[in-house]
């Protein structure tokens, strides 16, 4: 039943963005305001016509595209929850998914047939009643019980005649994150959370309709998820290339005088590098508006990116998936050269992270600090923004992570006088590696499979491009022989290096920004708490303080 008094992801696609000539371009693809609305409810009606219903989970895999979006909106249209894979996993992660959420429809790009005929073949996953193909089938067509989406909507002959209905409990999608295991954790959000982040979004960054818009960040991940939304909402044009490489970038900023982007540091340090090394200049002078999100920029790359972009204004945004995204925010620059200032990127306290967005409460839990007199603590936060809960056995479980309203965020911080947020750190170790979550309990598992390996532990530094760096102290066992970089492997069977271990890693299936960078030999056992426990900030420390030795690789 129709809960008009509710907001709906899908009511974007009425009102001014349906006037507009071009709201999403592709390649030599250009589709209007109307195009798209039209796509969007022949589509709802023709998932409808297949059996799709309010509830049903419809986990999604592919790359940027415009057929993504028009997907997004026409599953959410009818009720229905989409899941979204994330495209740099393995097979045998996204089944970790697969099998926690239950879907009901597998929809694939091209790229990812051979997860489909995998799943379809192995009759794995017996929830499964309907396979897609986003986009052109051709490449699958062995597969005979695969259709495109584009055929679905053709054979409805119709644009779906209801409204925008919505989920138990307003769920709209199930966002994958990690647990401290490293096993995804489905975070089912609402309609409401993603509408007010996309308010957020456009009160403070100032998204418009005039903005154009370029889809650096994946649409599987929360923060590409809702800058899109804030790009709908606002009645924005969206340019989309499948997934991000420099060269792209700046040829789609070049030809359609992109405004605005969103980056993680890796991202940013990507583009600095690539115009450096083809000496680029003019092409960001289009560019008014960057949010970085996934870890703070260093005070190199906030310098670069104002001279490379120098009309923008660089925003950084606190967040975390179970939050919608950004939390708080703030703006690192302003246009016209302004270096920015040195307090605003780092502070002996922590980090500055800005003030909470007008609709977000945050407070700083203190029972567990170990002085009276530390203002740090547990970030916790409240609001409309906050997720459902965890999705678990076909419902929504908040017992772990919500109590009387508050999410806590699994981070450490405190808010100066101002209200500003400073970042300590994270309560149990993640690392932030890229933009994507890094668990080492999960790499540590991986690398201790290794025969040669008594004990692994994994920990983060900081890195100007990719936020953090995994780095990995192993200690081998008896009779294992550890190989340094310059040496010649013996090949005698019992030994241990660098290399050796990055190999295992990709042979166990684990993702490539998972792989550690940096490999140590450690001849004395880790230091421990009194419960046991790694302290992994004496070993980030001890690694810090020797950063001019080097390394095995």
């Amino acid at each position: 039943m129709a809960q008009h008094c509710r907001g709906h992801v899908a009511h974007c696609i009425g009102g001014s963005l349906a006037g507009r000539a071009v709201v999403t371009v592709a390649g030599r693809r250009r589709l209007s305001g109307a195009g798209l609305a039209d796509g969007v409810r022949r589509l709802a009606a023709g998932l409808s016509d297949r059996g799709v219903r309010p509830g049903h989970v419809v986990a999604v895999v592919g790359f940027n595209s415009i057929e993504y979006i028009e997907l997004f909106l026409a599953i959410t249209y009818i009720g229905a929850i989409i899941a979204p894979l994330n495209h740099r996993w393995s097979f045998e992660e996204a089944m970790q998914a697969l099998e926690l959420v239950q879907p009901s429809v597998f929809i694939f790009d091209g790229s990812y047939s051979s997860w489909a005929l995998r799943l379809n073949k192995s009759n794995s996953l017996t929830s499964i009643r309907l396979y897609l193909v986003l986009g052109d089938p051709c490449s699958i067509s062995q597969a005979a019980d695969f259709v495109s989406t584009d055929h679905v909507k053709r054979s409805s002959g119709r644009s779906i005649a209801v409204e925008p209905v919505s989920a138990t409990n307003d769920v709209a999608l199930i966002c994958f994150t990690s647990g401290t295991t490293g096993r995804p954790k489905g975070v089912a959000i609402s309609h409401t959370s993603l509408i007010i982040q996309s308010l957020a979004k456009i009160a403070i960054v100032g998204y418009g309709e005039d903005d154009v818009y370029l889809h650096t960040a994946p649409l599987c991940h929360i923060g590409g998820i809702s800058s899109c939304m804030a790009i709908l909402m606002a009645g924005g044009c969206h340019v989309l290339i499948p997934k991000f490489d420099a060269k792209s970038a700046f040829n789609a900023i070049l030809e359609h005088r992109v405004t605005s982007f969103i980056t993680v540091p890796a991202i940013m340090a990507d583009l600095l590098s690539y115009a450096r090394k083809e000496m680029i200049s003019g092409h960001g002078m289009t560019v008014t508006k960057i949010l970085n999100g996934g870890g703070r920029l260093s005070s190199e790359l906030i310098s670069g990116a104002s001279h490379l972009f120098p009309h923008a204004t660089i925003f950084l945004a606190y967040g975390m998936t179970e939050a919608c995204s950004s939390l708080t925010f703030m703006a690192l620059n302003k246009p016209k050269f302004q270096e920015p200032k040195d307090q605003l990127g780092s502070y002996a306290g922590g980090v500055c992270v800005g003030k909470p967005a007008p609709h977000i409460e945050i407070r700083i839990d203190r029972t567990e600090s170990n002085s009276s007199s530390s203002p740090v603590g547990n970030i916790w936060t409240r609001g409309l923004h906050t997720m459902a809960g965890y999705w678990v056995n076909n419902s929504i479980d908040t017992s772990d992570s919500v109590k009387n309203g508050w999410l806590d965020t699994g981070d450490t911080g405190w808010m100066d006088k101002d209200g500003n947020l400073w970042l300590m750190g994270r309560q149990k170790g993640r690392i932030k590696s890229g933009g994507e979550n890094v668990y080492p309990e999960e790499v540590e598992s991986v690398l201790s499979q290794h025969s040669g390996v008594a004990k692994a532990v994994v920990i983060g530094i900081p890195d100007s491009r990719l936020g953090e760096k995994i780095v990995a102290f192993i200690i081998t066992r008896d009779g294992w022989k550890w190989v340094d970089a310059g040496a010649v492997h013996q090949g005698e069977g019992k030994e241990v290096s660098a290399q050796i271990l990055q190999d295992h890693c990709r042979m166990k299936k684990l993702s490539r920004f998972k792989v550690p960078r940096l490999y140590y030999q450690r001849r004395r056992p880790f230091p421990v708490t009194t419960t046991g426990k790694i302290r992994r900030e004496q070993l980030k420390e001890e690694i810090l303080g020797c950063m001019k030795l080097p390394s095995n690789l």
